[in-house]
C-alpha cells in the first residue's frame, strides 16, 4: 500500500483477550506458510546480530556485557519484525508479495516515526547497560574474572547469585516499559500516519486496558524467545517470524474488533 494512502490518527483499539491471542497466533502460522523465505530473512538479520554482540563480548573478555547483551537483546525484537509486520499487511490486504517493495518499505521508514521510537528505545537499552554495569560492579567488582567460558562460577557465589537477581528484576523493569511502549506502537506506525510520542501512548494505555492478558501474552513471548535463544540462537528462525506475524495481527484484530 503506498505511504500517501496511510490513514491519518489512531484507530480506536477494542478489547485484547485470549480468543483473540490465538486467533493471532493461527492467523501468523498461515503468514509463515504463505510466505517462508521472508521469514527466514528477518530472522537471519537478527540472529547475526546476535552472534556478533556474543562474538564481542567473547573477544574482549568482557563477560557482563555478554549477559546484558543476552538480557537486553529481545528487546530489539520487534524492531527486526518491522518487515514481517509488512508481509502480514500485505497478506491481509490480498496485495502480492514482492521482494523489492518490502524492503523498500522498511528502508523507507527512516523518514517516518520509526527512527524516534527507536531512539526512545536506545536510549532506555543504554541506561539498562550503564545499571547493569553498576549492578554488576556493587556485587562482583572485586571477583577475579577472566572469560565468558571459566568465569562462570563467579555467578553461582553469593554474591553472583544476588547480582543475577537484582539484574533480573531491574532488566524485567525495563523490558515491560519497552513491551509496553511498543507493542501496539510499532505495527500502528506502520499502519497509519500518526506521531510516534501519540503512538507509544496508545500502545500504554492498550497495555493498561488490557493489562493481565498482555502481560500473560509478554511472558509466553519472552519464555519462548529465551528458549529459541539457547541453541546459538537458531530456535530465532521460528520463534521471531512467528511472533512478527503475531505482532500484527494482534494489532489487525484489535483494531477491527473496535469498528
Amino acid at each position: 500500500m503506498p505511504y500517501t494512502d496511510r490513514p491519518l490518527g489512531v484507530p480506536e483499539i477494542g478489547k485484547i483477550d485470549l480468543p483473540l491471542l490465538r486467533q493471532a497466533l493461527r492467523l501468523a502460522w498461515a503468514d509463515m506458510r504463505s510466505a517462508p523465505l521472508y521469514g527466514m530473512f528477518f530472522a537471519t538479520v537478527y540472529i547475526v546480530i546476535g552472534w556478533l554482540m556474543i562474538f564481542v563480548a567473547m573477544r574482549t573478555g568482557q563477560t557482563y556485557w555478554a549477559f546484558l547483551a543476552i538480557a537486553g537483546f529481545p528487546i530489539l525484537g520487534p524492531f527486526a519484525a518491522v518487515g514481517l509486520y509488512e508481509v502480514s499487511h500485505r497478506l491481509d490486504l490480498g496485495v502480492p508479495l514482492r521482494w523489492s517493495e518490502i524492503l523498500r518499505v522498511v528502508f523507507h521508514q527512516r523518514t517516518r516515526q520509526l527512527p524516534s521510537i527507536s531512539a526512545v528505545v536506545i536510549v532506555i537499552l543504554m541506561f539498562w547497560f550503564f545499571l547493569g554495569h553498576m549492578i554488576f560492579a556493587l556485587f562482583l567488582g572485586l571477583s577475579v574474572m577472566t572469560n565468558i567460558s571459566s568465569s562462570l562460577h563467579v555467578y553461582l557465589t553469593p554474591n553472583g547469585l544476588m547480582m543475577l537477581g537484582v539484574g533480573t528484576t531491574v532488566g524485567a523493569v525495563f523490558s515491560l516499559l519497552v513491551y509496553m511502549i511498543t507493542v501496539i506502537a510499532l505495527p500502528l506506525l506502520l499502519d497509519r500516519e500518526v506521531d510516534f510520542v501519540t503512538a507509544m501512548i496508545t500502545s500504554f494505555q492498550t497495555v493498561q486496558t488490557n493489562f493481565m492478558v498482555m502481560i500473560g501474552w509478554a511472558l509466553f513471548i519472552a519464555v519462548l524467545t529465551f528458549v529459541a535463544m539457547i541453541p546459538a540462537f537458531v530456535g530465532l528462525f521460528l520463534t521471531l517470524p512467528l511472533f512478527g506475524h503475531a505482532s500484527w495481527h494482534v494489532y489487525r484484530l484489535a483494531r477491527d474488533r473496535a469498528k
